[in-house]
């Protein structure tokens, strides 16, 4: 019998001839060094095993199981168990568990006895191809396991999201005595990054140092890549500069955590560093960290220098690095640049697309994130949830909200309704298209499978459309779910209250987020804070701000304005001045706080004073908020012609509040010129403003024009302005009541009118017993 390797190139011509169609396939896959090494009637065993050896070998996995196939069918050969192993582990490159499943049945029908090395290949595959309950069984039928018997098994489970089990066998394994290795070590601390469980996490760290792998690269890149999950990016580091000779993936692991946990300079630091070294190459994800470092930055000029970088090592059409620069540039603005290197990308996948329709959505263009929508699906590409998630965020104004159900509809042909990240941000979308009725809809449809995501959704809509009552009632429904509240829901809870001025449930809530230990949030605290100053009890929110150890902007701003608006003016000054003493820079709304006090105690020159410091000496544009808080303090001290002139000299065009200002000053001072001018103003930008209507009629009757007040009042009823009624609200055994003048629907309205018919004869009675000057029936009218 001749060897396969004394054939000649003749010889094998003439084979190809007479093989059947079916090994035609052998021609094109085979290179050169080994061309066709195979007779035509597989004489031997040995050559029938070479040859699928060395397809195995060359990494042609599926041609070595399409030669197997045939040859089962054609030929009765012998496999060794060196090609059973091969033959499996093609399976598990090719995670294929139909051939997987194949091959172990083979062998089970054949006279191979497998060693433990055959089978701890067959329980790999079967753990690599997500198949556990055939690899646990393979795994529990070994009468004899070594190490990397546990390990892939251990694997297996960490792999396919089973990572208690995964834990729990690396235990077990840790009883039986056999001490792992690297390999273990890096699917246990995966397990463990998989769970957030930062305490097993340690105990881990502390096998590692102790075994004679610890300093092995495979459980220190591990290690590293658990911390940054934990967020614990000191324990990283210290692990990352231990280590001698790092490797790619220690710098990648490094370079991901710091942009991923928000320390973004440090992510460009070692970027730098490592690339200061010149030992390793950037990979596409070490790109993508430092462009995602850059985007978050908003640093383009940053960007465009790695861009260089990734040009020069020929990754910038790559996928990966292209989606990363793209979602780069659309962060900070770039739009054309974004559109431009995502169009330069050579195969965009799915991730690619999504990133450029997030881009453009977060930006505001709905149009532009429409247009690629449609391209994608041109290209027979299928959208998946984060694709119409990223779409829905373009719609936000009421302007889109045409094209926001279009892409309703197309979710709901998808089936995309059913998935409740996908239903929470339509419910935004709603939202910000101010759409209140479909977006509690939406959380109707969903409302037995809603997360907490939902339900700090539907609150926020509350909030954002003045239903602090609805909240109320939301809460109640969400005590019965499963779904506990959290700091959001917390801060609209809070919000909700301040607005009705509930100070009851305010401090049921203040005791709550005790109990839970969410009042060591700021955002809570903050909210605390704000909650109480609405509320009139500054005492407390006082008390809030003197205990937290490091109040922010947001807390100090709070609690000035809160004594501004009380009337505190020199209260809030002063914790003005105790703020910059600290070294915390004003914002915005400090210097709403701060104009309004300037303005309740007549500080005007201060005022002024701090009006033209905002942008020189703290970088804060002024804003019409602020220009309105400048005419209030100028109108108050009755310098009504100065306010009048501050408004036509603003930057920007004044709107309705700014005038409201300026005409309510002008009926307090009875100036009816300037009067008609603001009330004039404000009628333009909307004719049918009621404020400015009665605030005008006001001014004429208190300066005697009865003539003007008739014609206006004849005006309002032609164009159907009508007086909004004031509203009140009172809490009564933890229930609001809410009241509007002159209302008639309170549902215990006869038992209200009954007792103030009391109160009404009490109090003529008293006045009857020497209480003079006081009239009873006007007390009552102006109360209902």
């Amino acid at each position: 019998m001749r060897s396969l390797a004394s054939f000649t190139s003749s010889n094998h011509i003439m084979m190809i001839k007479n093989l059947e169609p079916k090994l035609r396939f052998t021609c094109d896959i085979v290179n050169s060094s080994i061309r066709l090494a195979v007779s035509p009637n597989f004489k031997t065993e040995q050559s029938s095993n070479d040859y699928i050896s060395s397809l195995c070998k060359q990494r042609l996995f599926k041609e070595a199981l399409e030669a197997f196939d045939f040859f089962q069918k054609n030929t009765n050969f012998h496999v060794n168990p060196s090609t059973y192993a091969h033959l499996i582990s093609s399976c598990s490159s090719l995670r294929s568990l139909e051939h997987g499943r194949k091959i172990h049945n083979h062998i089970r029908t054949s006279n191979c006895q497998p060693d433990i090395i055959l089978q701890n290949h067959i329980l790999n595959m079967y753990g690599k191809c997500g198949s556990l309950k055939d690899a646990r069984k393979v795994f529990d039928e070994m009468s004899n396991r070594n190490l990397v018997s546990w390990t892939s098994i251990i694997a297996g489970y960490s792999q396919n999201s089973r990572e208690n089990d995964a834990i729990e066998l690396y235990f077990q394994m840790r009883q039986s005595g056999l001490m792992p290795d690297q390999f273990t070590f890096g699917s246990i601390i995966k397990a463990c990054s998989s769970l957030s469980d930062l305490k097993l996490g340690k105990q881990l760290h502390a096998h590692v140092i102790k075994s004679e792998f610890g300093s092995h690269l495979i459980a220190q890149n591990a290690l590293i890549a658990m911390y940054t999950k934990f967020a614990e990016i000191v324990d990283a580091l210290e692990v990352f500069s231990h280590i001698e000779l790092k490797d790619l993936i220690s710098w990648s692991s490094m370079i991901a955590g710091f942009s991923q946990l928000g320390y973004e300079l440090e992510a460009l630091h070692y970027f730098k560093e490592m690339m200061c070294q010149g030992v390793y190459q950037p990979n596409e994800f070490i790109f993508g960290s430092a462009f995602s470092a850059c985007g978050s930055l908003l640093q383009p000029e940053y960007g465009r220098q790695i861009h260089g970088m990734s040009i020069k090592f020929g990754l910038d059409k790559d996928a990966f690095t292209g989606c990363s620069l793209s979602d780069m540039y659309a962060k900070c603005g770039l739009l054309d640049s974004a559109r431009t290197i995502f169009y330069h990308i050579e195969r965009p996948d799915l991730v690619s697309w999504n990133a450029i329709i997030a881009g453009f959505a977060y930006n505001g263009e709905a149009n532009e994130a429409t247009s690629f929508f449609s391209q994608m699906r041109h290209l027979k590409l299928t959208p998946d949830d984060v694709t119409v998630r990223s779409l829905l965020c373009a719609f936000a104004s009421p302007f889109s909200l045409c094209q926001g159900k279009l892409v309703h509809s197309y979710i709901i042909k998808m089936g995309f309704d059913s998935d409740v990240p996908v239903c929470n941000t339509l419910l935004s979308m709603y939202a910000k298209c101010s759409d209140i009725c479909d977006a509690f809809k939406i959380f109707n449809e969903i409302s037995s499978n809603a997360d907490l995501v939902s339900w700090n959704a539907i609150l926020t809509v509350c909030m954002q459309h003045n239903q602090a009552e609805e909240v109320f009632r939301l809460l109640t429904l969400m005590h019965i779910s499963d779904n506990k509240p959290d700091h959001v829901t917390l801060a609209n809870i809070l919000g909700a209250c301040g607005e009705i001025a509930s100070l009851e449930i305010g401090n049921q809530v203040h005791c709550y987020t005790m109990k839970t230990g969410l009042d060591l949030n700021i955002c809570v605290m903050n909210a605390l804070i704000d909650m109480y100053t609405k509320c009139g009890s500054l005492g407390n929110a006082q008390k809030l701000l003197d205990s937290m150890e490091n109040p922010d902007v947001v807390s100090w701003s709070s609690l000035i304005v809160g004594y501004a608006q009380s009337g505190y003016g020199e209260e809030a000054l002063e914790l003005f001045r105790r703020m910059r003493s600290l070294g915390i820079k004003p914002n915005q709304v400090t210097f709403v706080g701060v104009l309004t006090a300037c303005s309740h105690v007549g500080l005007v020159e201060e005022g002024w004073q701090f009006y033209k410091s905002m942008e020189m000496e703290y970088g804060v544009v002024p804003t019409r908020e602020h220009c309105s808080c400048v005419v209030d303090l100028l109108a108050r001290a009755g310098c009504i012609n100065e306010a009048e002139y501050f408004i036509n000299q603003m930057e920007f065009d004044p709107d309705i509040v700014v005038w409201k200002t300026l005409l309510a000053a002008c009926k307090t001072r009875a100036n009816l010129d300037v009067g008609k001018r603001a009330a004039e103003s404000i009628l333009k930008i909307d004719p049918t403003n009621s404020t400015a209507h009665v605030l005008l009629s006001n001014i004429y009757a208190s300066s005697g024009s009865w003539d003007d007040v008739a014609r206006l009042r004849s005006l309002m009823r032609q164009r159907g302005v009508r007086k909004v009624p004031g509203q009140s609200w009172i809490e009564v055994k933890e229930r609001i009541h809410v009241f509007l003048a002159e209302d008639s629907l309170h549902p215990e309205r006869d038992k209200i009118y009954t007792m103030l018919e009391k109160l009404w004869l009490q109090m003529l009675d008293a006045r009857q017993h020497g209480l003079r000057g006081f009239n009873p029936e006007v007390f009552l009218h102006s109360e209902i």
